[in-house]
């Protein structure tokens, strides 16, 4: 059970102050009866809330899909660059969602964002083998060679040993290299480390997939969408 007013601010209907005003002006119902209490006890699950005589459609998490731009980081806050969170518009934002993860600031494509935390951990935790796909254009020629040193995993300029990745040539010549990368770790810079070990340059990056999840190509960079129910179930599946 959670406090009325707790509820509609949470849901960005105000401060708890403007909605104790809501109620004295009797324009909050809770199952068809008139709220006279902002304090009042009530499960927003089960009971039906009216603000203004529109249905209040009440969700404890929030699920959302972007397509993260260049230029901006995966951060709730920053001091100098624009997150992923500024980008929310404000009926998002009072949910307080934060990045699945992390895609470095050069990096685009699909983002998650969500305030489940326990989803969340279960993504990113490496003992889950969640699949992560990327899109990269390489400055050289990549090779049969580096499709097996990615298998048997790479070897970073600090030491960390990646665990076993999947490398796809798409296309290779002396001018460079289009592929595919299949991680399921998300170490700082990793794609990029992974083939500057191989003394390859990453000169674009963007993942295409998370988990079960493709990225909505009709969303253009700096856009976003909820999940839908299906897509959400089909993540805790993971």
């Amino acid at each position: 059970m959670d406090r009325l007013d707790k509820v509609l601010s949470n849901l960005g209907y105000g401060t708890r102050k403007e909605v104790k005003a809501l109620v004295k002006d009797g324009m909050v119902e809770v199952d068809d009866v008139t709220a006279s209490d902002s304090g009042m006890k009530i499960d927003p699950e089960i009971s039906e809330i009216k603000v203004s005589g529109e249905i209040v459609n009440y969700r404890k998490h929030i699920y959302l899909m972007m397509n993260k731009p260049d230029g901006v980081v995966s951060a709730t806050f920053d001091n100098y660059d624009e997150t992923v969170v500024d980008l929310l518009e404000p009926e998002h934002q009072v949910f307080k969602p934060f990045p699945v993860g992390r895609l470095d600031k050069d990096t685009v494509g699909l983002l998650l964002l969500t305030n489940d935390g326990e989803l969340n951990h279960r993504l990113l935790s490496p003992k889950w083998h969640v699949d992560k796909v990327y899109y990269a254009e390489i400055d050289k020629a990549v090779d049969e060679k580096d499709i097996r040193a990615f298998k048997e995993g790479i070897t970073l300029d600090d030491g960390y040993e990646c665990l076993p990745a999947k490398l796809e040539i798409l296309q290779a010549d002396e001018h460079g290299s289009k592929v595919h990368v299949t991680i399921q770790e998300g170490k700082f810079h990793q794609v990029k480390r992974m083939f500057n070990s191989r003394d390859k340059n990453v000169i674009y990056l963007r993942r295409i997939k998370f988990g079960p999840l493709g990225l909505d190509e009709e969303l253009a960079e700096g856009e976003y969408r909820e999940l839908s129910q299906e897509e959400i179930e089909t993540l805790k599946k993971v």
